[in-house]
């Protein structure tokens, strides 16, 4: 059984303050803990429901298991549905950033993106093409945020994400700044190149005026119907895939 002191400090890391404050952030599912077992994070503890326990891999000694019934998880848990296991996780120093590590390759560069589910399904989609680099603006929404942490499905693991003043590092760049844009050339005639930054903006306002001063090569996603815009993980998915198919024609 949990005591109540464990169940209030899991509960307190739902929000964004407490996740700060303490270090620590949740994941929940079987595959995504898997994924984080076997990455540079460090799993802090384990809570599951007993069937769960023969689907955990080997564990290193240091992880904290705990077996709780179906009241305690749901207590705990930031799903309507819990999915039965669920782990905390150490937030990692933030990566220092280095502009020379993004020659000779693509990186996302969201400005502003503010949906938890946006920028999990981003970080999932950058993982599957192979963009192992996602800027963000300051304000962009937390990547440690549950919902965020629940739509990237392990992806969060394997991809460097950096809060940035976009403005300041975008001026100190020699690489081609693209920009998702609705009057831009259209990607299927961009020559892309080999190396670059794609910028991405808010979900509703677009990319800030400071931003777009910045941007070298505005593109567009061609409209044929009548929608008035794509959601920004959408568009996100369209451009990582027309990258990754002219690098790898």
């Amino acid at each position: 059984m949990l005591s109540k002191s464990q169940i209030s400090f899991i509960k307190s890391l739902h929000q964004k303050k407490y996740r700060k404050e303490n270090g620590i952030f949740i994941i929940e599912g079987i595959k995504s803990i898997e994924e984080f077992i076997h990455s540079n994070y460090q799993v802090h503890s384990i809570y599951y429901l007993a069937q769960y326990q023969s689907l955990l891999p080997a564990l290193p000694a240091n992880i904290k298991l705990f077996e709780v019934n179906n009241a305690e998880l749901d207590k705990i848990s930031t799903l309507q549905t819990p999915q039965g296991i669920l782990a905390l996780v150490n937030i990692p120093e933030p990566p220092l950033f280095k502009p020379a590590t993004l020659k000779n390759l693509f990186s996302l560069v969201l400005d502003g993106v503010q949906d938890p589910g946006n920028m999990g399904t981003i970080i999932r989609t950058a993982d599957w093409f192979g963009f192992k680099n996602i800027i963000c603006s300051n304000n962009c929404v937390e990547v440690y945020n549950p919902k965020t942490v629940q739509a990237t499905m392990g992806s969060l693991s394997r991809v460097n994400i950096f809060y940035e003043d976009l403005p300041g590092i975008l001026t100190n760049f020699k690489l081609p700044v693209f920009g998702a844009v609705l009057d831009g050339k259209s990607i299927y005639k961009t020559d892309w190149g080999n190396e670059g930054l794609v910028i991405l903006g808010n979900e509703g306002q677009g990319i800030t005026p400071p931003v777009m001063k910045l941007i070298t090569h505005p593109v567009t996603i061609p409209r044929i119907g009548g929608a008035e815009s794509l959601n920004v993980a959408i568009s996100a998915a369209i451009l990582c895939a027309d990258i990754s198919r002219n690098l790898n024609k």
